[in-house]
């Protein structure tokens, strides 16, 4: 149990409630968009994922930071994430390939976090009742001048061109087979990774790329990658993709996903919440082969 003498911070959301505890990370007041991540595992690249640009997460499981941060797991050079909501966070990891941990890298990047609040009870809160605003700040802060500051708070809608990269960039494959343009809105390094090692030249190009120079480099296929934030906030991403259907195959994840839907005159709206986690490799006894769901 977290002593009394230990609680300096506390987490406010938009409805008031309160949940007090230790913070670490960074030590300034931050507020973000509050969402929940149920993956057991995996936290160094839920830290570094762009999609959580401005968001605060809280890690349904409980332990958190006991493996470190390893120098090959990062989903970008830059994390952008806003906070880390934990139960318990361990400062001293067990693992021989970590090179920091977890709290000195959310001090480099100026990324704020609490631990030893009740998330089982926000976790359900968020389901019950929705995403939100929330504010990670001193315990001694005022709540309802932090509940004020939340509701006049406007979530930032420019996230994809912060978290894009800004020039166009190649990665070869030894055994390259086809040749894949992607478009960076925040897309995750083990993407292109995944797609060299499927024999993929890969053309990674920021989102604002026109339709014209995407058509120039002739690419065997178009990939819109995953991102953060509103995908109706990128219309430029939108009209180039309708410029450019049809002409090749065009493929997405996540944001990608939407934005191709868009393109295509289909309306969409924001879930109460996103169950966000990870998937789970199931093996068919039938068949004896491997299935990802």
């Amino acid at each position: 149990m977290m002593k009394l003498l230990e609680l300096n911070k506390k987490l406010i959301l938009e409805d008031g409630s309160e949940y007090f505890g230790k913070g670490f990370g960074d030590n300034d007041a931050r507020v973000f968009e509050i969402v929940f991540n149920t993956s057991p595992v995996g936290y160094q690249e839920i830290l570094s994922d762009p999609s959580y640009t401005d968001q605060g997460v809280v890690m349904a499981y409980s332990l958190i930071g006991n493996y470190g941060m390893t120098a090959e797991d990062y989903e970008t050079k830059t994390p952008t994430i806003a906070a880390m909501i934990v139960r318990e966070y361990n400062s001293e990891p067990s693992n021989y390939q970590s090179v920091n941990t977890l709290e000195e890298v959310m001090q480099q990047y100026h990324i704020v976090g609490i631990s030893g609040i009740d998330t089982r009870k926000l976790v359900r809160n968020i389901r019950d009742y929705g995403s939100c605003r929330a504010i990670i700040t001193d315990i001694s802060e005022n709540t309802d001048e932090a509940v004020k500051r939340l509701k006049e708070h406007v979530l930032p809608t420019d996230a994809v061109s912060r978290v894009s990269r800004k020039y166009m960039t190649e990665y070869t494959s030894d055994h390259a087979a086809y040749h894949v343009v992607a478009v960076d809105c925040g897309m995750k390094d083990n993407i292109i990774r995944s797609l060299v090692k499927r024999n993929c030249c890969v053309t990674v190009v920021p989102w604002n790329t026109p339709a014209q120079k995407i058509w120039s480099l002739n690419p065997d296929g178009l990939f819109l990658s995953n991102g953060p934030g509103n995908p109706e906030d990128v219309r430029e991403v939108i009209n180039t993709v309708r410029q450019l259907r049809g002409m090749f195959p065009v493929f997405g994840i996540c944001l990608g996903h939407q934005i191709l839907s868009l393109s295509y005159g289909a309306k969409i709206y924001k879930l109460k919440f996103g169950h966000r986690g990870g998937n789970h490799p199931i093996k068919n006894l039938t068949t004896d082969k491997i299935e990802i769901t």
